[in-house]
């Protein structure tokens, strides 16, 4: 008995790896177009609908999905309204999994494994279609996990078992609190074992061996709907407000759901039991049927659900608002679209990096318009104050570089496309530049608090200069951003880039030229060409971003030091 509740127990197990498999090879195949397709296609709640179902269909996890979509909502690329029409789309879309388990109880899918597993193997080998191969391979294990469900179910004949089927038997079927109880323990299981699929299987083996009745196994599946919006609600613990209030309203929506059903149960599951052709009080069952009354119910209860709540849209909205009320921001440092919990699927993960850099760059932008301010302070005590700001927004580009390496490095560790791991590449090079951009920066702080204790002086030529310089830089770092969203010209920051290197010649030779003529001292020189180098070697670091962005290797820094 024993080998045999491990044979079941690895079951299961093989089938969440089989459907983890599927998930991954789709997303893979899909890469950013599933980002594309949930942008796209919810311009308004139906059509939201229908791209959740779809996507869910398509990566075979509602999990999955509804984490990419809080994703998104964290990332601004959807707005909460969006955000909920996806989400119900996606539970109506995991039901597949639910049919695919039925067959898989109906008849013996064993013979369609093994083609399966020999074409997937074969696949895998080319590097072209190994994602495909992938998917095949993780399907492959899912069928066989569900024909050894069936047969190992039947190896357990729990309906022999006397002590199994008393247990079963003390609960009144017809009690609401029998109901309510396996609703609850369905919901702490899934919470567990982190998956409604493994979940939804075991119930089919209890129903389909007969000691659960149809009752109770229904409210176990109950249960699991509201188990499996945990994955989400973790997955947004620390991310945005909205992303928190996305993650919420999927646990409103089942919970709803739940509520209406338990009014109804009993009706509800005979009309389920109907469509199927199935009698639930009769005695003797059909053992192949009670599958399929378990997933026309969990078809059944989803796209009713959905069919009352798609019309009370902005009023779920307005509910988990009121639910999660929005913080204040703080001071304290902290990434905006990354965030632990959310890296669930690593091509997805990719994109978070992706506007985290953006994001970076943006930040620096912001130090640099700090620094040119600064520059304008004589006064000592108000220029103390700026360039603490400096100084503050120099540390949180250093977090920011190890926290996005960090973060990079650990999305690298999965099975990831070529493409993917260029990007992975490519921004690893560009926040390394983005870093080093804020260390020249602050130092060109320090070359200013360095002018303004030494109270040297620069003449109208000088001032032109430093003017010029700051323009053209200010000019350059506009452009990097664009080009990290993918709207600027790479060819604009080359132009840019020689602009610079070609005025810090010309300011340098000018410079020597009026040290030599005593237009003003060698100190003053110095400090002024200080000033004009440093913000050449800030435009290397500019355009060594930019080059990035299409993992390009030149080495910039060797200009600088001429």
């Amino acid at each position: 008995m024993l080998l045999t509740v491990f044979k079941l127990l690895g079951c299961i197990a093989l089938l969440m790896y089989g459907m983890k498999v599927m998930s991954e090879a789709l997303q893979k195949m899909a890469g950013p177009g599933l980002r594309h397709v949930l942008g796209a296609m919810t311009t308004n709640r139906f059509t939201g609908v229908l791209t959740g179902m779809l996507v869910c269909v398509s990566v075979q996890s509602s999990a999955a999905t509804t984490v990419m979509t809080v994703s998104f909502v964290n990332a601004a690329l959807l707005s909460l309204s969006q955000a909920i029409s996806v989400i119900m789309g996606a539970n109506i879309g995991t039901t597949l999994s639910a049919w695919i388990m039925s067959a898989g109880f109906s008849f013996n899918i064993a013979n369609l494994v093994w083609p399966i597993f020999f074409v997937a193997v074969i696949l895998i080998q080319f590097r072209k279609r190994r994602y495909l191969g992938d998917f095949l391979f993780g399907l492959a294990f899912l069928l066989f996990a569900l024909g050894m469900l069936n047969t190992t179910g039947r190896e357990m004949d729990l309906a022999n078992n006397e002590a199994v089927v008393n247990f079963f038997a003390s609960f009144d079927s017809g009690s609401y609190l029998t109901i309510l109880l396996f609703l609850i323990i369905g919901a702490i299981l899934t919470c567990i074992a982190q998956s409604s699929a493994a979940l939804m299987a075991i119930t089919m083996v209890l129903c389909t061996s007969g000691v659960l009745s149809i009752y109770q196994g229904i409210a176990l599946v109950m249960g699991e709907n509201i188990g499996t919006t945990l994955t989400a609600n973790i997955a947004a613990l620390s991310a945005n407000t909205q992303a928190r209030r996305a993650a919420l309203a999927h646990l409103v929506f089942n919970v709803f759901g739940v509520i209406w059903v338990l009014c109804v149960f009993y009706p509800f599951v005979n009309a389920a039991c109907s469509v199927v052709g199935v009698d639930p009080h009769a005695e003797v069952q059909n053992a192949a049927r009670l599958s399929f009354v378990l997933a026309t119910f969990h078809t059944m209860f989803n796209v009713s659900n959905t069919f009352i709540l798609i019309w009370f849209v902005p009023q779920l909205e307005k509910l988990v608002c009121l639910l999660i009320p929005q913080k204040d921001s703080d001071e304290e440092f902290h990434l905006q679209y990354i965030q632990s919990g959310i890296m669930k699927t690593p091509e997805i993960s990719i994109f978070q990096a992706q506007k985290e850099t953006e994001l970076f760059a943006s930040k620096m932008s912001d130090m640099l318009g700090l620094v040119r301010e600064l520059y304008k302070i004589k006064d000592k005590e108000e220029f103390s104050k700026l360039q603490d700001r400096v100084k503050k927004a120099e540390d949180m580009s250093d977090r920011m570089e190890s926290e996005i390496g960090t973060y990079l490095a650990q999305v690298g560790d999965s099975h990831l496309s070529d493409e993917t791991k260029r990007k992975i590449r490519s921004m690893l090079r560009a926040i390394s530049e983005l870093e080093s951009i804020g260390d020249s920066l602050y130092n060109l702080s320090r070359i200013m608090e360095r002018k303004l204790d030494q109270k040297a002086v620069f003449n109208n030529t000088q001032e032109l200069g430093v003017s010029e310089m700051f323009s053209l830089l200010s000019k350059a770092f506009d452009n990097m951003e664009l080009v990290l969203k993918g709207e600027g010209d790479e060819k604009v920051s080359s132009y840019l880039e020689g602009r610079i290197d070609a005025l810090r010649t010309e300011l340098r030779n000018r410079n020597s030229e009026d040290v030599d003529e005593g237009r003003y001292s060698f100190a003053v020189g110095t400090v002024y060409f200080d000033l004009i180098r440093e913000c050449e070697k800030c435009g290397d670091y500019v355009i060594n971003v930019v080059e990035s962005k299409r993992g390009k290797r030149e080495n910039f820094q060797a200009e600088a030091a001429l």
